[in-house]
């Protein structure tokens, strides 16, 4: 466990500054140019490319050792934040305050490969969960893993909304660079006891995509599973698109800032749990509950104009989170052979998140252009103004909304389906001790 642990700190790290590039570039695109559509297209490029490169990262992660992979990701990363720091450098005053300069969408471009690239070690981190840990205790491995992604969601939301409002994207360049080189002096000196790759039917192709579903279509209800999350992600694309724009509306950047930052506790506080109890014997089961408790949260908190009432739904919400990302691992770990999970959890990702584009460059102009007027001056103003309100920000509110009930239905209804209790009884049947 010692090993896990010393790679969980060095990927926390490694994940906290691409997260802290990527808030603070969200946040600057933002307040520099005050157009929903412009972040919205940022949300879509970087779920396009997420789900462009998740196979073919899962395929590297399957054929070469697991720290090869997490330094080549560390490499690509300190490559494109230092080309994006001389980008933001040479650009001339005024160069980011309008949606169409070249300058912009430069930046935004370098910016995007090295936080994509970064995925690579999401991809590799659950596989050594698999390897380093035994299987009664991967659940809580899992748990630990979403505790220190909500301490990196706490720490960069602060720091973002204040190097923004401080320096711009200065700051958080400059100190993309040089902790990414002391993540990878650190990786340099981390040994992992992986002496040998293993293939399954002596299979050397780094993709292999029949035979990665060969693999998912063998366990009961599992390509259910990854459908079914697709289809979540595809409702969530409004979040990545709407949300900072729906709190902006409410607080200043800086406030905006650290409330993510304390909101971040609740990440926490779900990885907690789990590291110390576990998911239950059933991890399925798990899965659908907490998806119905973020749909219902997201239904309701932007019923009604309120930061306090957005951050006690938000709170809920993110508080949940981890249990679905851990049912989703541990499921994985346990019924995938460990020489395919690095595939199946890049087709997962792949396929998961191939819908959330789609929401993310969709959602930015139909909101803008249809929903806000709806609600402004429309007949939705006129209807379901004196209920839900007027104005841009309850337009932007009623997606929210519409999004959340929809997510809540769906999950009900998967969970009475026949792939839910396949998978439930397979999952039962393979991980008894």
């Amino acid at each position: 466990m010692k090993i896990f642990y010393q790679l969980l700190v060095n990927t926390f790290v490694a994940s906290l500054t691409n997260m802290t590039v990527w808030f603070a570039l969200t946040y600057y695109v933002y307040l520099s140019t005050h157009s929903v559509f412009a972040t919205s297209l940022i949300s879509g490029f970087h779920l396009v490319m997420t789900a462009l490169t998740g196979l073919w990262f899962g395929g590297l992660v399957d054929h070469h050792h697991k720290k090869t992979v997490m330094m080549w990701s560390s490499i690509a990363s300190l490559a494109s934040y230092v080309v994006g720091l001389s980008i933001y450098l040479l650009s001339p005053v005024g160069a980011y305050k309008q949606v169409s300069s070249p300058y912009l969408w430069g930046l935004i471009l370098v910016l995007l490969v090295g936080v994509i690239v970064g995925n690579l070690r999401n991809i590799a981190l659950p596989t050594l969960v698999t390897l380093l840990v035994e299987k009664s205790g991967r659940a809580k491995a899992n748990g630990q893993v979403g505790m220190v992604n909500g301490i990196g969601f706490m720490v960069t939301s602060v720091i973002s909304g204040y190097l923004v409002a401080k320096t711009g994207m200065l700051g958080a360049l400059v100190g993309s660079v040089v902790v990414t080189v002391i993540t990878m002096i650190h990786l340099m000196y981390t040994s992992i006891n992986e002496k040998k790759i293993i293939h399954l039917h002596n299979d050397h192709k780094k993709l292999d995509l029949a035979g990665t579903l060969t693999v998912i279509r063998g366990i009961p209800g599992l390509l259910a599973l990854i459908l079914f999350a697709t289809f979540n992600n595809f409702l969530g694309g409004v979040f990545m698109s709407l949300m900072d724009a729906y709190g902006l509306s409410l607080v200043s950047v800086e406030t905006w800032g650290v409330m993510w930052g304390f909101l971040s506790i609740a990440f926490i506080f779900g990885g907690i749990y789990i590291s110390k109890y576990g998911l239950g014997k059933n991890p399925v089961k798990s899965l659908l509950l907490a998806n119905a408790i973020i749909w219902l949260m997201s239904a309701v908190f932007t019923a009604y104009p309120s930061i306090y009432l957005l951050l006690f739904g938000s709170f809920v919400y993110l508080m949940v989170v981890p249990f679905i990302e851990a049912s989703e691992q541990t499921i994985f770990q346990n019924l995938v052979p460990h020489e395919r999970q690095g595939r199946v959890f890049g087709f997962a990702q792949t396929v998961e998140q191939a819908a959330s584009p789609l929401t993310a460059f969709a959602i930015g102009p139909l909101t803008e252009f249809v929903v806000i007027p709806f609600m402004t001056d429309g007949w939705g103003a006129r209807v379901l103004g004196p209920y839900f309100g007027t104005g841009s920000a309850r337009g932007i509110a009623l997606v929210f909304t519409v999004a959340g009930l929809i997510g809540l239905t769906v999950t009900l209804l998967a969970s009475r389906s026949n792939p839910y209790r396949q998978l439930s009884t397979y999952y039962l049947k393979n991980t008894k001790r």
